[in-house]
């Protein structure tokens, strides 16, 4: 069974400190007040999706196979993945995320996204 810590306090939902680690084999052990790491406050999905985006070195083409999943997909995640670890995501422009969503889903050659994509930057 997973055992996940604890962020939000039962009774009154205020945010939880780790206040002892501890050594399992000589039994040392440190108190005080330590900060839960962000990607241990990330959602369990987003968590997962962050395993897999390092596992893949960021490749999208693998992680979209891996997870069965669309370009825009990947891009929506890593966009919330990011977000959530207090990172303000690059804007978006969205003719870019079209060319690159047919691009990747075999629509058009790269010759064609190229053009498209310098046509989109010229207006």
């Amino acid at each position: 069974m997973k055992t996940t810590i604890l962020t939000k306090c039962p009774v009154c939902s205020s945010k939880m400190l780790i206040s002892e680690l501890r050594c399992h084999e000589c039994g040392v052990s440190v108190s005080g007040n330590f900060d839960i790491p962000h990607a241990c406050l990330l959602p369990q999905d987003l968590y997962d999706f962050m395993l897999v985006f390092l596992k893949n070195r960021g490749n999208i083409k693998d992680i979209e196979k891996e997870l069965g999943i669309s370009y825009p997909t990947v891009r929506s995640r890593l966009d919330a993945l990011l977000e959530n670890l207090g990172f303000k995501p690059a804007p978006v422009n969205k003719e870019v995320e079209d060319i690159i969503a047919k691009l990747e889903a075999g629509e058009i050659t790269a010759e064609e996204a190229e053009k498209l994509i310098k046509k989109s930057k010229e207006c």
